[in-house]
């Protein structure tokens, strides 16, 4: 639940219109340490889409955000005397490698204050920059109030992340390149094809969407676009968890959201700034929420299209159109996506794999009932393979005997489309096998899946291998159909890890009068493996 915070009057006398803002960018300083970035096509994912993608790779930035733009642009219109004294800021991220960088190209003092949380990559990169870091609190509000309390006792400016015009017009520099550089590609289009360049908006695209923190970079943005092209829609996008502006605007008056998630750090804001939330109020036509899984799936398109990995919150608005195209249904239309920082925590990239094909509705997940009998693995392996719709692979296996009437088993598949789940579990339930369709269950997305396993009395005679089996179809039916009828597989661990081979943990149950049939079975199998039986690990937690 949150709360409503009275949306107090502007500290200014008289609100700045987008004509106001559209001065103020048009004279923002910001190149002298900012980098006019590419605004690319996304081929792969246009084709996908049916309508042109358009990526502004703010990623390319000196500091991999866009930050750099409006901390600059407000640090180089103070006056000498004032900067002279140096600059202060909070910031675990992005805004503070924007305000260090800008401050040692000016040659002044910067403080940052970053809670004692931040990750030490983004400690060590704002001091590569040059700036003074100082860790307190644990919280970004903590850091905040320090912060505030410093810039009294050290004579410093503090620098706004977002809630200041001067930062607002920096951010606005981007939207300025867009409508410049999608007139140039627009008429490099038209020269090859022999066409005039334009859409039903006018300079040839349709909508741009936008990450939103604070509100900075969207305000910055709507300005320009509304008093230049102002049939072009600015889209806004939020995590379903940390959506403090669409609540507010959907209010009208600002929200303090008690709590944000933090996949997108970047734009985990509780409460959005005061100019940030009139200009959006007033000038952004319209928000899409997305989560976790479709900002994984994004990250995954960028990185097809362009071979980079942005962070989260610059994926946020590739998930945005994707959802958007297909709530509407369009076609043939032209949004431009701002990538809006690529300062990804290198031990996030596993979660974001992982969930990137769920996201995107290519993996299914299924908890499967298989009766306990010899044979019934087998056929279950036989029936994935002859589903309809083409080939699947299988990204995960996870089964351990628990029962002696049936056998309960994790179980993902690839998919084509969005929506294969429900067919596929009707499929299983037709042919006998008792299905529970998880595609959709964050229990078993984010727990449940590492957790089948465990001691089993049922596990007698059992002989414990680490497979590695060729990630090609037929391998585990190679090992299954040369197996003896009377072996039975008490446990199965497997997930795809994009590689050529796959490890596999299997567990047989194999009589002690069998050894000499099983080395046969194991040398005619061919695969390489090791054999754990004895791991002092395998004898104390899943050995009876």
């Amino acid at each position: 639940m949150s709360t409503k915070t009275p949306f107090p009057a502007l500290k200014s006398p008289a609100p700045l219109t987008p004509a106001d803002y559209l001065k103020k960018i048009l004279t923002a300083r910001v190149y002298d340490v900012a980098v006019e970035t590419a605004l690319e096509p996304a081929r792969a994912l246009s084709r996908r889409l049916h309508n042109t993608v358009l990526f502004k790779r703010e990623d390319q930035q000196p500091v991999r955000s866009f930050k750099l733009r409006g901390a600059y642009n407000k640090m180089a219109q103070m006056p000498a005397e004032q900067i002279a004294k140096g600059v202060i800021c909070a910031s675990a991220g992005n805004h503070a490698q924007g305000v260090a960088l800008s401050a040692s190209r000016m040659g002044v003092r910067a403080i940052i204050v970053m809670p004692t949380t931040t990750p030490q990559l983004k400690v060590d990169a704002v001091r590569g920059f040059g700036g003074e870091v100082v860790l307190f609190g644990e919280s970004y509000s903590d850091a905040y109030d320090h912060a505030l309390a410093l810039q009294k006792k050290e004579g410093l400016t503090f620098v706004h992340p977002f809630d200041d015009p001067d930062v607002i017009a920096g951010q606005g520099t981007v939207a300025m390149e867009i409508m410049r550089q999608v007139q140039t590609l627009g008429a490099d289009k038209a020269a090859k094809s022999g066409h005039k360049t334009g859409s039903k908006t006018g300079p040839g695209i349709d909508a741009v969407f936008v990450a939103i923190g604070g509100g900075g970079l969207i305000s910055g943005v709507a300005n320009y676009i509304k008093a230049v092209a102002p049939g072009v829609k600015v889209i806004g996008v939020q995590m379903n968890d940390s959506n403090a502006m669409i609540q507010s605007v959907g209010a009208h008056e600002r929200i303090t959201l008690p709590d944000v998630g933090l996949f997108s750090d970047g734009t985990a804001v509780k409460l959005v700034g005061e100019e940030t939330f009139r200009i959006a109020h007033d000038l952004v036509d319209g928000y899409v929420t997305v989560d976790t899984d479709a900002v994984c799936a994004a990250i995954k398109d960028i990185f097809v299209d362009t071979r980079s990995i942005v962070e989260p919150a610059g994926a946020l608005a590739v998930a945005a159109i994707k959802q958007y195209v297909a709530e509407h249904k369009t076609k043939g239309e032209t949004y431009a996506a701002i990538l809006c920082g690529a300062n990804m925590n290198f031990d996030r990239l596993r979660f974001v794999a992982e969930r990137a094909e769920v996201g995107e509705e290519r993996e299914a997940l299924f908890a499967v009932t298989i009766p306990e009998e010899r044979g019934s693995f087998k056929r279950f392996c036989e029936l994935i393979g002859d589903l309809p719709g083409g080939t699947r692979n299988v990204t995960e296996f996870n089964y351990r005997i628990s029962d002696a009437a049936n056998a309960h088993v994790f179980v993902g598949l690839t998919t084509q489309s969005k929506g294969e789940s429900a067919k596929v579990a009707k499929n299983f339930e037709k042919n006998g096998f008792k299905t529970l369709d998880l595609t959709h269950d964050e229990l078993a997305k984010e727990h449940i899946r590492h957790m089948v396993g465990g001691i089993s009395s049922l596990a007698q005679d059992e002989r414990l291998l680490r497979f590695v089996f060729p990630e090609r179809p037929g391998a585990l039916m190679k090992f299954l159909s040369l197996m003896r009828p009377g072996w039975n597989i008490s446990l199965f661990h497997y997930r795809n890890q994009g590689a050529d081979y796959g490890r596999i943990l299997v567990g047989l149950q194999v009589p002690a009068a069998d050894d000499k049939a099983f080395e046969k079975f194991l040398q005619t199998l061919n695969y390489p493996y090791v054999e754990e039986t004895h791991n002092p690990v395998y004898r104390m937690f899943l050995q009876k």
